[in-house]
């Protein structure tokens, strides 16, 4: 009763007309109802009571009519439920949805008891039963006429082996009864010949010879050691065979350190000389581009033929210690392959995630990622997670280390198939990943493969484990490995002998001997790719291309396409009155009083570098409209919310803006983002931030990649950051994107940190991106208020001509009288500039850093040179101990006369608009020497109390 328990409180009539629709197409209902009628047509056909086999009991769909009341449906529903064939049918659907909880999976210990409840006795039925036949048998193929026993044995061997499928959540029937037919028709007969066999004994070699002996030889080292997962290398030998056989031709791996060395040597191909004179700290490290990484953190890529003869590209990302943050990465440099070398064909290439258990339970960026995988932004044709499993995060048990069942049950909110494995029989872990990448390669999905394993050393080679599990860990010290247990298993069904075996670990301990005495092992030959090709035309940064940024003007024709594409609508749409308003702005803007805004300067540039056939990718929360409802890159019909993207209608040849607003997730999506233009270097990538403080959520993503990549792993990248940023009273949340934090990560010419205050300099600086001939990371604090301030405009000319300015002169102050010189930057500048005209001010001049990093020495040492008896003095809207003051400090402490700021404070901002008002006078006022050098304190706090009061 209680699997159709959903059924009871439904009314005769609408179940009626529910099996009706039923007998029309069985598709059309859903899966619940399909099987609960499949059930009653087959118990209407064996009926035990009045009604004769073959013929139904009645007409209606609980045989009785239509108008029955409620009770009699209850009554009749109840009758079901209590046949035996029901309940076998119960018995089989159960296995199916949690036989995984009681499968083998576990090598070391044994498994919780999960109250899997999969009894005969919990279905009502009885060893009396056993030798009974049931038509139902039918539906795992084994016949009409199946004892119960059989059908139970079939079920314990499908459900309760070394496998436990988990996927009854499916809400798609096609997939499901794809994936229901390989789990019950293809686990049973998989059964791979010798040769393979003799492959994955070899491979599991490789894996724990390669440990023994780094063990043996470099005792003690760190090197966070596969030893009791040695699987994973017979199971990525798998998925990639499987996978080029299939028509991928490039994998691109993101992995953190657990194994990765055995899978550098052993999958990638890295020559085991390079690894051991790493290891022996003989290999001469190249500190000229950067400070390096350790040798487990380091990326590699090469080009390997599989035993089918196919070619493929592999690749494994470099990752920082921050587990999972590599993996947003991973899809974003898929993403920008699909696109720009396999023409949108997701078929070709594979994105392979190799997880710890812990780290996929509780590092939150697993839950955004998987939010992502299916979105048009960011879907990258499915992605194999594969988990090795090892029961202990660092030194936490898992019992500890999450609330779920599993680590991977995050895949249940994508419908995404799990597949539960013992990592002490390879064979079925091969089966596995082979399912697995057939299902990626057939519906272009995600999919979980959850390795259970163990970890025979501590979280490193020095750690004792046995400090926290001393009972795990005395098994495990008792535990054959892998290869050993795999070993037996083959002597034992006489698959090969144990000397063959023997044989095989003598020649590989002696190979790796004559590695270590340096005899040279040819590396793996590798053919760069198109877009390799393209990262290969581009060089290191030298400090003189900071000294002047190359030209970046537009022609006029150029300016007119983006103008006309962003002020005509399709025929038969219908704008909102707000957007017919801004589509006539936008044409008094181009073509007649011809000065742009801000939002027209950017649009200009992307739609210049579209022309230019560049691909410009932007996202980020609510981007399309912009946050501040100013870019409007993609307009709604009023009527039916269909999309029109303007800049996709420039002209003939162009590339197509890629804009998409993004999930609520700012950790994933920076690393998307970073991942794309680590792989494109000829692409426009910009990512915005609703507020600039939003970056908060990503700082993983900024410290561990964007900031450092370039000098850990001579990686460049020239991902944009939109960060809005400025003090119109928003309070503390909405007013600062934290400039300090990037100006301490800023050194070595390694990001780019800008507050532009000029649309046309915002254009150049955008352009410069995909102009230079190096790649840097450029971070802006974007405007809010500015983006319609009346002085925030440029006209034309100064699009079609120049180039990024990174230091603004004053163009009002008499440089001869100048006695006082402003230096500033961003919005705080008109602020200024108001003030300089109001009150005259021609002995005062304001000069703006448009760039802070890498810092305009030249440029600013010119401008100043005007005022050469003028006192200096750096104005900021932040608090003193925020924004730049810090790091100007580090170029000018001769120079700077003080700081005029906002007092030292722990939050960013008030949240009081009267208290905003007056620190932005006295702010000005002080700068003009009007005002006393301190704020009024007690002033303020009066202001303070008054506003609570209001509140």
């Amino acid at each position: 009763m209680d699997a159709y328990s959903y059924i009871a409180n439904a009314h005769g009539d609408y179940i009626d007309q529910l099996y009706k629709t039923y007998q029309q197409d069985p598709e059309s209902v859903d899966f619940g109802w399909r099987k609960f009628f499949e059930g009653f047509d087959f118990s209407q056909q064996f009926a035990d009571g009045d009604g004769q086999a073959g013929q139904p009991t009645g007409s209606g769909v609980l045989a009785t009519p239509a108008s029955t009341n409620e009770a009699e449906a209850v009554r009749a529903v109840d009758t079901v439920a209590a046949d035996k064939e029901t309940q076998v049918r119960n018995l089989i659907h159960a296995f199916r949805s949690r036989g995984h909880l009681r499968a083998r999976t576990n090598p070391v210990r044994e498994r919780k008891d999960r109250k899997a409840r999969l009894d005969i006795a919990d279905f009502g039925l009885t060893e009396a039963d056993l030798d009974t036949p049931f038509k139902n048998g039918e539906l795992l193929g084994l016949g009409t006429s199946a004892k119960l026993r059989d059908i139970v044995a079939a079920l314990e061997k499908i459900y309760t082996r070394t496998i436990g499928f988990e996927y009854m959540y499916i809400r798609d029937p096609q997939i499901l009864d794809w994936f229901r037919d390989k789990v019950e028709k293809d686990s049973l007969s998989f059964n791979p010949g010798v040769e393979y066999k003799k492959r994955i004994l070899r491979k599991l070699n490789e894996a724990v010879v390669f440990e023994n002996f780094l063990h043996t030889k470099f005792l003690g080292q760190k090197r966070f050691s596969l030893e009791g997962g040695e699987t994973t290398i017979p199971a990525l030998d798998a998925i990639i065979n499987k996978a080029a056989d299939l028509g991928v031709r490039e994998v691109m791996i993101g992995m953190a350190h657990r194994g990765r060395l055995n899978v550098l040597a052993n999958i990638m191909g890295k020559t085991y000389e390079q690894i051991f004179s790493e290891f022996e700290g003989t290999a001469v490290p190249d500190l000229t581009m950067g400070d390096g990484d350790v040798k487990y953190h380091m990326g590699y890529s090469s080009e390997v033929d599989t035993e089918a003869g196919h070619k493929v590209n592999l690749k494994l990302a470099p990752n920082p210690s921050h587990l999972e943050a590599v993996n947003p990465v991973v899809e974003g440099f898929v993403r920008a392959k699909i696109e720009h070398q396999y023409n949108d064909d997701y078929h070709q290439i594979l994105p392979i995630l190799i997880h710890g258990d812990a780290a996929l339970a509780g590092q939150g960026i697993g839950y955004e990622l998987t939010q992502m995988s299916l979105l048009e932004g960011y879907k990258t044709g499915g992605t194999i997670h594969f988990v090795i499993n090892n029961q202990v995060g660092f030194t936490t048990d898992f019992e500890d280390a999450r609330s779920s069942i599993y680590s991977t049950d995050l895949a249940k909110i994508i419908d995404a198939p799990v597949l539960h494995v013992n990592g002490d029989d390879p064979e079925a872990v091969v089966f596995a990943v082979r399912l697995a990448t057939e299902y990626r390669q057939q519906f272009h999905a995600d999919i979980f493969i959850d390795m259970v394993c163990y970890r025979r050393h501590g979280h490193n080679e020095s750690d004792e484990p046995k400090f926290t599990q001393p009972t795990l860990y005395n098994i495990i010290s008792k535990h054959p490995n892998p290869r050993e247990v795999y070993n037996t298993m083959l002597v034992q069904r006489g698959d090969v002998d144990a000397e063959l075996a023997n044989q095989m670990d003598r020649e590989f301990r002696e190979m790796l001997q004559a590695r270590l005495d340096m005899v040279k092992q040819k590396p793996l030959p590798y053919n760069y790719q198109a877009l390799e090709n393209e990262w290969r035309t581009l060089r290191r940064a030298k400090n003189e291309d900071f000294e002047q940024s190359p030209e970046t003007g537009i022609s006029e024709e150029a300016i007119a396409k983006v103008g006309k594409a962003l002020t005509t609508l399709p025929e038969g749409f219908r704008p909102l009155k707000q957007i017919e308003k801004l589509t006539e702005e936008r044409r008094k803007m181009f073509f007649e009083t011809r000065i742009l805004n801000w939002a027209a300067a950017e649009l200009l540039a992307y739609g210049s570098l579209l022309q230019e056939q560049h691909i410009v990718r932007v996202s980020g929360q609510d981007c399309q409209r912009g946050t501040f409802s100013h870019r409007h890159a993609v307009l709604h019909d009023a009527e039916t919310s269909a999309p029109y993207n303007s800049l996709n209608h420039i002209g003939e040849g162009q590339e197509k803006l890629r804009i998409y607003n993004s999930l609520l997730s700012e950790y994933a999506v920076l690393g998307f983002e970073f991942g794309y233009a680590m792989a494109n270097p000829t692409a426009l990538v910009v990512w915005e931030a609703q507020f600039g403080d939003f970056a908060n959520g990503a700082q993983t993503m900024i410290d561990q990649f964007i900031v450092s990549s370039e000098s850990k792993w001579q990686r460049m990248n020239g991902v944009v950051m939109l960060l809005p940023h400025g003090y119109e009273g928003q309070g503390p949340e909405h007013s600062n994107a934290r400039p300090e934090r990037f100006l301490q990560l800023a050194a070595e010419n390694n990001i780019v940190v800008a507050n532009i205050t000029t649309p046309a300099n915002f254009f150049h600086a955008l352009r410069r991106q995909l102009t230079w001939s190096f790649r840097k990371p450029l971070v802006v604090m974007s405007p809010k208020s500015m983006l319609r301030h009346p002085l925030c405009v440029s006209p034309v000319e100064e699009f079609t001509g120049g180039n990024f300015r990174e230091v603004l002169g004053d163009v009002y102050a008499d440089a001869k009288k100048v006695k006082r010189v402003l230096l500033c930057s961003g919005k705080v500048y008109f602020d200024l500039l108001e003030e300089q005209q109001k009150s005259q001010h021609k002995d005062v001049a304001i000069v703006r850093l448009e760039q802070l990093h890498p810092f305009p020495q030249k440029q600013l040492s010119v401008e100043l040179a005007k005022y050469p008896k003028a006192k200096i003095y750096w104005v900021q809207e932040e608090p003193e101990n925020m924004g730049y003051w810090n790091y100007l400090l580090r170029f000018m402490r001769r120079e700077l006369e003080d700081v005029i700021a906002r007092k030292p404070s722990a939050s960013p901002a008030t949240g009081y608009n009267k208290v905003h008002v007056k620190e932005q006078k006295d702010i000005v006022a002080r700068a003009f020497g009007i005002a006393s050098a301190e704020v009024d304190a007690e002033n303020i706090k009066g202001t303070v109390e008054v506003a609570k009061k209001q509140d």
